[in-house]
């Protein structure tokens, strides 16, 4: 595996976890469903959701795909690789299909959506296909799959938000939890599929969202990350049209249902990020200050190709914005390496601004064509193979000295932590993350600390990846 690979799992994984298994308690009847979810952090909670439906419907979870009656796979097209990825996976449950005859196999989410022909009929790896606002229609497809008929509902919805549905929390730590505030994207990225297989963005209830988030913290929760392809632009109206609740608004709700809560929040959209809510990040200690904002060029003319409607210098004011509102603010992004026509000039500008915002962490992916979108209907896809693995080895390997950087500028500082768990190296460590979104990992100081718990701690180490500290009193 290349540099710029292995880089990019590792921060998938810490970013969403790898693809897990379902692990709820079984019921004492019905059939057992198992799923795997691969992709964005939308995709895992929309997981939860459907687990919750099938629970509902007399079945249970088992961590064991060889025993599973129904196997789940929730999907991602965002790039190539992924579906490369869940086709081999597909292939292989679908020899153990040999052995079990009555046992379903499905494909849920965007891959779903997209290629619901190959996947049922051409390549005859699935018996189910599921779009991502059609969950609620998975019994009655099942049922029909069981009776020897393709189950498949791949149609969009202009209001599905699953709102009233509580999900399962699947092989969840009871720590930390995803909850979604919106679905769909409006934006029209020139190289995104998600337009086309999540359809266009509406918001759920604001009632809703807080309900979900006091059951959380009722449960023992201790942070929430609000979830949306592109959060900034959430906008809710009630029935009665008398209240309207934008992204500030509701983070600031979100932020007084428990001041032992942290809440995060992914996507933000830079065009769509405003003043109010870096204010009100500013306002509560419990809203964590870290923002992940994609800029995925830092040229103006190759941003213009993307559609991203905003310039270099936008962004770039844009962060400037952050830094002054919230001096202390952690700074993630994605980068794309080698878009159509984008010249090494051009490439170079991705590197300087990324030196200007100094981001903590990035997400870097070298340019993958997705057929349906604008940039495949428009735009020719020039950049040979070997040119954009080596611009994105350059961009990964700028943002390796910038997270450096950043670490070894926290070394000598003082965090609050939530100890989430214990470190996969060693029992005897914490891990948990900064404000900051940034892994920290940390001796146990007592055996009456658990996951959950709040701890003060002085950096006085890190890596690329992590920070390294001891458990301090109270600064």
């Amino acid at each position: 595996m290349e540099l710029a690979e292995l880089i990019n799992k590792k921060h998938d994984e810490a970013r969403q976890g790898e693809a897990f298994k379902a692990s709820v308690t079984p019921l004492l009847h019905g059939k057992k469903f198992y799923i795997e979810s691969y992709g964005c952090a939308m995709n895992f909670s929309d997981s939860e959701v459907v687990a919750s439906i099938l629970q509902e419907n007399e079945f249970s979870a088992t961590p064991d795909f060889e025993v599973a009656d129904l196997i789940l796979i929730n999907t991602c097209s965002i790039r190539e690789k992924a579906e490369q990825t869940i086709r081999k996976r597909l292939t292989e449950f679908r020899k153990i299909k040999r052995t079990r005859p009555g046992m379903l196999i499905g494909v849920l989410g965007c891959m779903a959506e997209r290629l619901k022909a190959q996947l049922l009929e051409q390549e005859k790896l699935v018996d189910l296909v599921i779009g991502p606002d059609a969950y609620r229609s998975l019994p009655a497809l099942i049922k029909e799959a069981s009776g020897g008929q393709k189950g498949v509902n791949v149609l969009l919805s202009r209001d599905e938000t699953y709102g009233d549905i509580a999900p399962v929390r699947l092989n969840s730590n009871g720590i930390t939890a995803f909850v979604s505030i919106t679905r769909g994207c409006n934006n029209m990225c020139s190289f995104c599929v998600v337009p086309f297989t999540r359809g266009r963005e509406r918001s759920r209830s604001a009632n809703s969202i807080i309900e979900e988030i006091r059951s959380l913290v009722e449960q023992g929760y201790k942070e929430i990350t609000l979830l949306g392809q592109n959060v900034d632009s959430y906008h809710w109206v009630n029935e009665t049209g008398n209240e309207t609740v934008t992204f500030a608004n509701l983070l600031e709700q979100a932020a007084l249902v428990s001041t032992d809560l942290r809440v995060r929040f992914s996507t933000s959209h830079p065009k769509d990020i405003t003043d109010d809510v870096l204010y009100t990040m500013a306002k509560y200690e419990n809203i964590c200050k870290c923002i992940h904002l994609p800029v995925q060029s830092g040229n103006t003319r190759v941003l213009q190709l993307m559609n991203r409607t905003y310039s270099r210098e936008w962004y770039l004011a844009k962060v400037d914005r952050i830094r002054e509102i919230l001096p202390n603010c952690g700074l993630t992004s994605d980068m794309i390496a080698g878009f159509c026509t984008e010249t090494e000039e051009e490439h170079q500008d991705t590197l300087s601004l990324m030196d200007y915002c100094g981001f903590d962490m990035s997400y870097m992916y070298f340019y993958s064509e997705r057929p349906g979108t604008l940039a495949a209907r428009r735009f020719k896809d020039d950049i040979s193979l070997e040119d954009k693995k080596r611009r994105l080895q350059e961009i990964v390997d700028k943002q390796g000295e910038l997270s450096t950087k950043s670490n070894l500028n926290d070394i000598g500082k003082t965090f609050k932590i939530l100890i989430e768990t214990r470190s996969k190296r060693d029992a005897n460590d914490w891990t948990g993350r900064t404000s900051q979104n940034k892994i920290t990992v940390f001796p146990k100081s007592n055996e009456n600390q658990q996951p959950g718990d709040y701890v003060w701690v002085k950096i006085h180490d890190c890596t690329r990846a992590t920070l390294l500290g001891t458990i301090v009193d109270h600064p």
